[in-house]
């Protein structure tokens, strides 16, 4: 059989993997969604650049993560899937997954063993949150203040959002009910413990929403994860969340006056799923690509370029410094034990089951 000029570009990467015959015909393009600022350009830098210039495959970068689910629906509703590898949260992932919208996975199949041999499952290990989603890194949603604009005492906990009279100005908060509703309850005096019982009952969707609503004049709502970072260097909020990583850039890649709160940060995973009914040839491709761009090298390369955490027990110890900055990243790690002492464990299982119906009620708050 003549092998195509992509096939020969692969074909050592895909026979040495064990992932594919060399026979198997893959795409030479694809469209990887994420969700773009520094977080696409640390998978530009570790994942994709390396993959193009190994197999001469064009990716097309989009940045429509945030709508990932609304989008593979009505893509698998019109039979028509026009991405081939999506980053989404974990929850996000759930919700593809039980909705047949993502392809299963075979860990130590499909995925690269450990440099030592150990299993992608057991390397993983409990990463591994469903049958279709691909493990990348782990991050935390977080405030970040500026330091110039809150006077002499600096906010210390993720309740202080909710004080205007000691921190007056702007804050903003992403426009979805996941981290909103858990934060606004963990400050109307829920136990920790209790928050999900009491969200999971309309009684409590309406006791987290009156919470917010105290501050809802004072918000700024945001879609995309650059927009904190942005709104802070800009100086038109004084706190607002986002993803660590992006406070990071911020902080010390931009040198802005903006310091990280980390007290209530919440855990979460962003993870690779590959949409399901792709054709034979783009299919081979997203599976010869998250093969590569999952393993224990590319995890550790991202955390040179951003405050993630390697999902991969053997990527961490090769987390050393900023590719540009020279500076240890170890520190800026939301598991750092300094950086974890108050964490918020985020149920995605939970918001996979009812994300739907609290998103309805909370854009209906919103347009009140």
């Amino acid at each position: 059989m003549k092998l195509t000029k992509t096939l020969l570009a692969t074909t050592a990467l895909t026979v040495a993997a064990g992932m594919v015959s060399a026979e198997t015909e893959m795409a030479d393009e694809m469209t990887i969604v994420s969700w773009g600022g520094a977080y696409s350009n640390s998978q530009q830098q570790a994942y994709h650049n390396p993959y193009m210039e190994m197999t001469g495959v064009n990716i097309i970068n989009d940045e429509s993560s945030a709508e990932a689910v609304a989008k593979l629906r009505a893509m698998n509703e019109a039979g028509n899937i026009t991405w081939d590898v999506v980053d989404v949260t974990a929850a996000d992932s759930i919700r593809l997954c039980d909705e047949g919208l993502a392809m299963e996975i075979d860990f130590d199949e499909d995925l690269a063993a450990a440099p030592d041999g150990t299993s992608a499952s057991d390397d993983f290990g409990d990463t591994i949150i469903n049958d279709c989603a691909i493990p990348l890194i782990v991050f935390s949603t977080t405030f970040g203040y500026r330091t110039d604009m809150v006077g002499d005492t600096p906010p210390t906990t993720v309740c202080d959002v909710f004080d205007t009279e000691a921190y007056p100005g702007k804050r903003s908060l992403e426009k979805r009910p996941i981290g909103n509703m858990e934060w606004a309850l963990l400050c109307d005096g829920v136990a920790k413990d209790e928050i999900y019982d009491v969200l999971e009952t309309p009684e409590g969707q309406e006791q987290a929403l009156a919470k917010l609503d105290t501050i809802k004049d004072d918000v700024i709502w945001w879609s995309a994860g650059a927009d904190t970072p942005q709104l802070l260097a800009d100086g038109e909020v004084v706190m607002g969340s986002t993803y660590n990583g992006r406070l990071f850039s911020v902080i010390e890649e931009q040198n802005q006056p903006v310091e990280m709160l980390w007290d209530g940060q919440m855990f979460d995973l962003d993870v690779f799923i590959i949409p399901a009914g792709l054709p034979e040839d783009r299919k081979a491709r997203a599976l010869d690509y998250v093969r590569f761009a999952s393993d224990t090298q590319r995890l550790a390369d991202q955390a040179k370029y951003i405050s993630y955490g390697p999902a991969r027990a053997s990527s961490a110890p090769l987390v050393s410094t900023h590719a540009e900055l020279g500076i240890d990243m170890a520190p800026h790690m939301p598991t750092d034990p300094a950086n974890a002492t108050n964490v918020f464990n985020f149920n995605y299982e939970f918001w996979a089951d009812y994300r739907d119906d609290i998103d309805a009620k909370f854009q209906a708050w919103l347009a009140q």
